[in-house]
């Protein structure tokens, strides 16, 4: 669309299914690269991306043309066959429905993307359950306990 600008930057967070650790550090630099070039697919721009053994993070420089809800799911639904294809799990690997997205200005840019590189460090002094909460919180958004990720 001609004379259309937009700054929009969007932290996505999503469980595995069951909350089961079956994301393993060999694979996920492979993993990374190739969530990253679903995003970059979608014309958006990967800041950021860290998988933890249970949930990951991305950090998207977006594009007001797509619905969230459909880039979220053909992130999903692409990366769990790209994850079956590849043979990494025994048995069936699935996301979780449901994500997080949470909006940041073009300020926080760095302080974000340092944020999800440095999950590991951060996940040995917090769970993902309370991260997540934190993030529910911190952002104000309204939510009902029962709508939550299944928390093992």
């Amino acid at each position: 669309m001609a004379n259309t600008f937009s700054q929009i930057y969007l932290q996505f967070v999503f469980a595995l299914k069951g909350r089961q650790n079956l994301i393993q550090p060999d694979n996920k630099e492979e993993l990374h690269k190739y969530i990253t070039a679903l995003v970059q697919a979608r014309n958006a721009k990967m800041l950021a991306v860290h998988c933890m053994q249970d949930h990951i993070h991305l950090f998207v420089g977006f594009k007001p043309s797509m619905l969230i809800s459909d880039f979220v799911k053909q992130i999903k639904v692409q990366s769990n066959e790209f994850i079956r294809n590849k043979k990494w799990i025994p048995g069936s690997f699935n996301w979780q429905e449901g994500y997080g997205v949470f909006s940041y200005g073009h300020s926080q840019i760095d302080r974000v993307c340092q944020y999800i590189q440095n999950q590991e460090q951060h996940h040995q002094k917090k769970t993902f359950q309370a991260e997540y909460l934190d993030f529910l919180q911190k952002f104000s958004i309204p939510f009902e306990e029962r709508f939550l990720f299944e928390w093992p």
